[in-house]
């Protein structure tokens, strides 16, 4: 008679954490057994996601980004290392993209009705602002990583919100994988991303919003294994003025909300903060300049395009296969 195993056979079971930040909310599935420690797993999601809307909110007055943007000109000021990360993202995107990405637009989207100090288009301040076009970010700020500081070097405001939520995300994907979780899928807002695949084998099933204003539906769907993805778009957060409405996103190059035809645009990335940022930045940059940006650089992009027939999709890489996103599979090249 064959002997009984006295070990048990640990079960493996779907769990969904979630909670509110920076306006929205986040949350992570993910497959594990019972050795989790759900309650100490959750709390540092917790923790990292307030960490980072602490840092670099500048929603909140007393957030590091903040004391960033109250700070003189030439003054060094001394900040978290997770922000100096960001940061350095931030303007090496700004230069890839030519201006289109650009973390220098805080005056900007205040005088539009989108930041902390206002919820309306102000004229006079639009007027200041772009009397006061600063040169290029990279010429703006500087940064001292191993010191842990930044200065700033013309009068600026700073706005992180095109790439925070993404970094955040990131920090969700470390904190899963430290806890020894290598099933799971973080999100925050638009931002996803994916620790390995399903315990069963399987990708993560993601849906890819249609960006239609007064609806949530489903346009398609994307399959991720240790991937990130982003969308960015004018259907979810915007104005209307006088008839006319204004998607939240800046064109630093208009000095105005982005007007371009362009609905979406969804990206692929190892990281979801550049996955984030590369999204805002393609969004700005339009279909013509975009397209051949992202195709310069051997992107997996989708745009979304708005025209009198509807939409029209324009994808390069693992998107390229797809004229109509059903199911797209999306692995890690690394």
């Amino acid at each position: 008679m064959p002997k009984m195993s006295s070990e048990s056979v640990a079960v493996v079971q779907r769990i969904t954490l979630h909670g509110p930040t920076m306006g929205t909310r986040w949350s992570a599935t993910l497959d594990a057994d019972d050795s989790l420690d759900v309650k100490a797993l959750q709390q540092d999601l917790v923790d990292v996601v307030d960490q980072v809307d602490q840092q670099m909110s500048p929603w909140k007055p007393d957030s590091d980004l903040m004391r960033v943007n109250r700070a003189p000109v030439d003054a060094w000021v001394e900040v978290p290392a997770e922000l100096l990360e960001v940061l350095a993202c931030a303007l090496e995107v700004h230069q890839q993209s030519a201006g289109a990405f650009d973390p220098c637009v805080g005056e900007l989207v205040n005088a539009w009705g989108f930041g902390a100090a206002c919820d309306a288009p102000d004229a006079l301040a639009i007027r200041i602002a772009r009397q006061s076009e600063p040169p290029a970010a990279l010429a703006c700020m500087g940064l001292e990583r191993a010191a842990g500081r930044v200065r700033k070097l013309a009068p600026l405001q700073l706005d992180l919100c095109g790439i925070a939520k993404g970094y955040a995300v990131d920090r969700m994907a470390h904190v899963l994988q430290k806890h020894g979780v290598r099933h799971a899928l973080a999100v925050l807002d638009g931002e996803l991303r994916a620790v390995g695949g399903q315990s069963g084998g399987l990708p993560w099933r993601v849906a890819l919003e249609s960006p239609e204003l007064d609806r949530r539906a489903v346009r398609g769907v994307i399959e991720l294994e240790d991937l990130a993805v982003a969308t960015s778009g004018d259907y979810r957060r915007y104005l209307d003025v006088g008839g006319a409405r204004l998607a939240h996103t800046m064109d630093p190059r208009r000095w105005a909300p982005v007007n371009n035809g362009v609905a979406s645009v969804t990206v692929l990335a190892q990281t979801c903060m550049q996955a984030d940022a590369w999204a805002t930045a393609l969004l700005v940059a339009g279909p013509g300049e975009g397209l051949a940006m992202a195709q310069r650089m051997g992107m997996d992009v989708l745009f979304l395009l708005r025209g009198g027939a509807g939409l029209t999709e324009l994808g390069l890489g693992r998107f390229g296969q797809a004229a109509s996103l059903k199911a797209q599979t999306c692995q890690s090249r690394g």
